[in-house]
Order: C-alpha cells, then sequence, then structure tokens
C-alpha cells in the first residue's frame, strides 16, 4: 500500500475527504425539522434509533408540538406515547421535556448558539450540540461522532481513541473547519454502505489504498473483504 506510506497522517485524511466529497456530493443531515429546536428534539431521539425512524415519528410530534414552550409544557406520559417507537421513550421524553424548560427559562425559548450552554441542557453531549450548530445554525464548533465516525476513523487509523471527545480532538486537527460537521455526514454515508460494523466490504471500497486496516483476499472466483 505506496498510498499510505508517502502520505502523512493529515495528508492522508485530506484525501479521504476529497475522495468522500466525490463519493457523496449531495451528503446532508437526514433528519427532518423546521427550526433549531425541532432539530435538537429530532437529535435527542436518534439516539440509538435510525433517521429514518425518527422522521416518521417527528412529524406528528412538531404538528402539536412545534416550539420549545409547547414541548416543555406537554406531559411525559402524552410524549412517552408518541415518541415510544424511537426506543429509550421515558428517559428521551424527560430529557426533551428538560432541555426545553431550560431553553425557555435560561434562554428567552431560543435554542442557545454557544458550545458551553448546549451542553448545560438535558440529554445533550457534545454530538447533539456539533449537530444542532452545525445545521442549526451553520456553525462549525467540532466533529460529530456517533458509531459509525468512532468504527471508521479507527479503522482508518485517524485515531487511536476509543473516546468520542478524544476522537473528536484528534480530526478536529486534521481537517479543515469548514468540513467538519460534513465530514461525519459523508462517514455515516459510507459506514452504512460500505464499510459495515461486521463485514467491511473493502474490496468495493474507494479508500482502500489509504485504509491501514483493509484486506482483501481472492477466494475462488471472486473476492472477500476482511476489515479489522
Amino acid at each position: 500500500m505506496a498510498t499510505r506510506r508517502r502520505l502523512s497522517l493529515k495528508q492522508r485524511a485530506l484525501e479521504i475527504l476529497v475522495r468522500l466529497k466525490r463519493l457523496y456530493p449531495d451528503a446532508v443531515c437526514s433528519l427532518t425539522y423546521d427550526s433549531p429546536v425541532q432539530l435538537l428534539v429530532a437529535t435527542i431521539l436518534s439516539a440509538q434509533c435510525t433517521d429514518e425512524r425518527v422522521n416518521k415519528v417527528t412529524p406528528a410530534l412538531f404538528a402539536q408540538y412545534p416550539d420549545a414552550p409547547s414541548l416543555a409544557a406537554i406531559e411525559q406520559t402524552e410524549l412517552e406515547t408518541l415518541i415510544r417507537s424511537t426506543g429509550f421513550y421515558r428517559n428521551k421524553a424527560k430529557n426533551i421535556r428538560g432541555a426545553c424548560q431550560m431553553i425557555v427559562d435560561k434562554f428567552d425559548g431560543q435554542v442557545p448558539k454557544l458550545m458551553d450552554q448546549l451542553l448545560e441542557l438535558p440529554g445533550v453531549a457534545r454530538k447533539t450540540a456539533n449537530v444542532v450548530l452545525a445545521h442549526g445554525y451553520g456553525l462549525n464548533m467540532g466533529v460529530t461522532v456517533d458509531t459509525h465516525v468512532k468504527r471508521l476513523s479507527q479503522r482508518l487509523g485517524l485515531t487511536q481513541h476509543t473516546d468520542p471527545v478524544k476522537i473528536e480532538r484528534d480530526l478536529m486537527l486534521l481537517l479543515p473547519q469548514a468540513d467538519w460537521e460534513n465530514w461525519s455526514i459523508r462517514l455515516i454515508y459510507h459506514g452504512r454502505a460500505v464499510c459495515t460494523a461486521r463485514k467491511p466490504m473493502c474490496y468495493n471500497c474507494q479508500l482502500f489504498e489509504l485504509c491501514p486496516s483493509a484486506q482483501v483476499e481472492d477466494v475462488g472466483q471472486g473476492k472477500v473483504a476482511q476489515g479489522s
């Protein structure tokens, strides 16, 4: 793998970025929302749940409760019923109500634009805050690290850490700030389509020669991928 040997870590990260942009030129946040508070709620709901499922739940939720004041005032049991299919619905409902109540009481009904303030909200860690800032306000303040981003960043040799905050710091040093958020989205697309958790398709990966984990073995007439 000559390409890996001759490129520095940062050069390799930038080349991966170029290829991801070419592979997924229209990568956007797949959650459906009309405001930063709706994005916040949808992102909280997306924990341990697919975006597709969240997008089936939120239209009815937001039709009745479109903003922070109405979401703060909703009864716990009613909210649980509306979001049940997203899983972990009791805790998610508690966090949504608590976050929206704090937004009303402390931030004049508006989702804050500062990372430190967002992290005060119940149920909000850096992953959720990064999504809200980037897609709600156009502010790239960090790199969103979900399970796909964590797995692929490790496989691509861009980090040796397992803690999402440390992985985020490593990626922020390697990538241009303007690309921080869409890097995550494109890596998520790639993780779903090619570099899957159980059976990565290295033989069909456009990042193959840039990836220290990539392996392809000939088996009979075909090829079988063996990821790390």
